[in-house]
């Protein structure tokens, strides 16, 4: 685009230049000064593509230096996700998991292995990392039933490899399958995630992709479809049925390319008979045994006399109901946040299948949550009551009610707002729009010309209403890869270098373009065309420019929810309020030209406010909207809220959006849209007000 512009203004300039040096209706100065026009265009453009050429660079060490600081950045993410998984603790479980053997083409594997080394009795099999680099060719599926460990296993992979990788070795990269529109490729879906949710340039993302430097982790292949009317899985599930067909065809060179998947053991299976994954090896994990279930649950509690009855129970029937129960992670977490502080954990022993102990635990487990752990700074002062209805609200985006058609497991909360009615936060963006935009109407009336600028404001006013609601927000936070430090470097840049070099190449190509028409006996048409010609080309070349001036190159900083909404949402001000400066200031100085300097400085300011919120703040401004409209579903602070449920161990975050704890959970919370009693029975009750 900037290659295209440059040719076009230096073209046109020069032509203007060689046309009026033919007349010879010039002064050397007016010589000197036309003839240097087209060279200060030339080295404009020429300065943009220097600043360009080091970022395009693809060599295989720039990649692998590229590499090397996704790295890092995937361990600081990782990291921060574990502690959620873990319930803010530092206690893990070593999970074990066997070999099971599938009909068809399989990787040769290990028998066994476990999570890492260094807990329990020493054994011979290897940790999870080791497993996998022994597993040939390198395509690993991790499977178990729900809340066995299966995110967190993959992640802990994550680390190991992350952390202890050679240069050449790719970069692991966990990706949640549920936001897989399988109408692209793996290599698409892994170029998109690591723009999207890790802030890569496209062009350096898709290096890193067609160099093989990213190792795919694929989270959830069970939450691609929904289950069938009685629970189970479906067969013919066709979102998961589409990846695993482009997983078949991954390869890297002649072999069958490397990745990791995790999925439900029973939706796998179900998926064996009709779309196997070839050349890949199945590694179950193994229900948790009673002694390290029993040593997680004693270094969690804080009063051992409560749960003292509990523990002997599970001690002494170590193949019940309660042992069997109490064999996942996740159940042995959500027990030890339940009972953390109050009441008797023994009551579950009154429990006598896992239905009803889910429905006990899962109904206790919020009002555990909001309770604020001994020594935290005084927590936000959310209402259990109200933290459940705020959650089951959120889970209707996650239904394929929100941006997506499908089922996902992503909150991106600039992409909520579907939620409070597709019709109702458009009309509201609509209204928005039109009323900042006719805030200039009053001064109309100061102008010779009353009727006719009001007339054009509000017409103004109209278009740019209908546009925003008509335009559909950005599907993801477009950051334009900006990595400058600070907030005053971003404001320095959008402030200062984006309008001075827009202005630049505006008044070129305006100048340039009217002096032709005059030339050609056009001298009617000349002002307004050449004013229009420099908007158009300024916007173009402004945009171009802050993009350009240092503002793209590898992300700096691990991607969190809060950082992606600041940092759109600053950029998309910085790029308003230029863009607005620059139009009107255009379009302003054509109508202070063409009629009078009042009549030019209303219109201008119409032309500011329109062409900022046009151009900037799209995101930022539906997701306001969003949030007014929403005001009896969801706290107006509701990334405040989010953070806090991250905290709580109820959310967690997954990139630049946040995503429930556990799967458990958000279909408890879809199903449940009060608060709920939970009876010592398992029977569940509605709490209404």
């Amino acid at each position: 685009m900037g290659v295209v512009l440059g040719a076009v203004l230096i073209v046109a300039t020069a032509g203007y230049a060689v046309s009026q040096l033919v007349r010879g209706g010039l002064g050397p100065a007016d010589t000197a000064g036309l003839l240097g026009l087209p060279l200060g265009v030339a080295g404009l453009v020429a300065a943009v593509a220097a600043l360009q050429r080091p970022w395009n660079g693809t060599d295989a060490e720039l990649v692998r230096q590229w590499a090397a600081t996704l790295a890092v950045q995937v361990q600081e993410n990782e990291r921060k996700l574990r502690h959620q998984l873990l319930g803010g603790d530092i206690r893990r479980i070593d999970l074990h998991y066997t070999l099971r053997t599938v009909p068809g083409r399989t990787a040769r594997a290990p028998m066994a292995g476990r999570t890492f080394h260094g807990s329990g009795s020493p054994g011979t099999d290897p940790d999870i990392a080791g497993f996998f680099r022994a597993t040939r060719p390198q395509r690993l599926v991790i499977a178990g039933v729900p809340g066995s460990g299966k995110t967190v296993l993959a992640l802990e992979l994550v680390l190991a490899l992350a952390t202890d990788r050679a240069d050449v070795d790719p970069v692991p990269v966990r990706i949640p399958m549920a936001q897989w529109d399988t109408a692209h490729t793996l290599s698409e879906l892994l170029v998109d995630h690591l723009t999207q949710a890790l802030d890569w340039p496209r062009e350096m993302a898709e290096s890193l992709v067609a160099h093989g430097m990213v190792l795919p982790v694929l989270d959830g292949l069970d939450e691609m479809d929904p289950p069938r009317a009685d629970g189970s899985p479906d067969p013919n599930a066709r979102r998961a049925r589409a990846a695993v067909q482009h997983l078949n065809a991954h390869q890297a060179g002649l072999n069958a390319g490397p990745l990791v998947l995790t999925s439900r053991i029973a939706n796998f299976e179900a998926l064996l008979a009709c779309e196997p994954l070839i050349d890949s090896a199945l590694a179950v994990i193994s229900p948790v045994a009673t002694e390290p279930a029993l040593t997680y649950l004693r270094e969690r509690c804080r009063d051992h006399t409560r749960w003292q009855p509990l523990l002997d129970h599970l001690a002494a029937f170590p193949s019940g109901i309660h042992a069997e129960a109490l064999s996942t992670p996740w159940r042995l977490g959500l027990t030890a946040t339940v009972y953390r502080y109050h009441g008797d954990p023994a009551g579950l022993l009154a429990l006598h299948d896992t239905d009803a102990l889910d429905r006990h635990l899962l109904g206790r487990y919020i009002p555990a949550a909001v309770e604020p752990a001994f020594g935290d700074p005084a927590p936000p002062s959310y209402r259990p009551d109200q933290v459940h209805r705020w959650l089951h609200h959120l889970t209707g985006h996650l239904a394929g009610t929100g941006a997506t058609a499908f089922p996902t497991t992503d909150i991106a909360v600039h992409s909520l707002w579907p939620l409070a009615g597709p019709r109702t936060v458009r009309v509201a963006d609509a209204l928005l729009t039109f009323c900042l935009t006719t805030a200039v109407l009053p001064v109309a009336w100061l102008t010779p010309r009353a009727a006719e600028v009001a007339s054009s404001v509000l017409a103004l006013a109209g278009a740019s209403g209908l546009a925003a609601a008509l335009a559909l927000s950005p599907s993801r936070l477009d950051w334009q890869k900006r990595h400058v430090p600070g907030l005053r470097g971003r404001f320095v840049v959008g402030l200062v270098v984006n309008p001075v070099l827009a202005t630049a190449v505006g008044v070129a190509a305006g100048l340039a373009v009217g002096a032709a028409l005059a030339a050609a006996g056009c001298s009617s048409a000349a002002l307004a065309t050449g004013a229009v010609v420099s908007w158009v080309a300024g916007l173009g070349a402004g945009y171009r420019f802050s993009v350009a001036a240092g503002l793209r190159g590898a992300p700096t900083r691990a991607v969190s929810p809060p950082v992606a909404l600041h940092d759109d949402t600053v950029y998309g001000l910085v790029y308003a309020v230029s863009t607005g400066l620059f139009g009107g200031l255009a379009v302003g100085g054509t109508v202070a030209l063409l009629l009078e300097p009042r009549t030019g400085l209303v219109v201008g300011a119409a032309t500011a406010v329109a062409s900022g919120q046009a151009s900037g703040l799209s995101a930022a401004r539906r997701y306001l909207v969003f949030l007014l409209c929403s005001r009896r579903l969801l706290p107006f602070r509701l990334g405040r809220f989010l953070d806090w449920a991250c905290s709580a161990g109820l959310m967690r975050y997954s990139g630049p959006a946040y995503q429930f704890r556990h799967a458990e959970l958000q279909r408890w919370l879809a199903a449940h849209p009060d608060p709920v009693i939970v009876s010592q029975a398992g029977s569940v009750d509605d709490l209404r007000p």
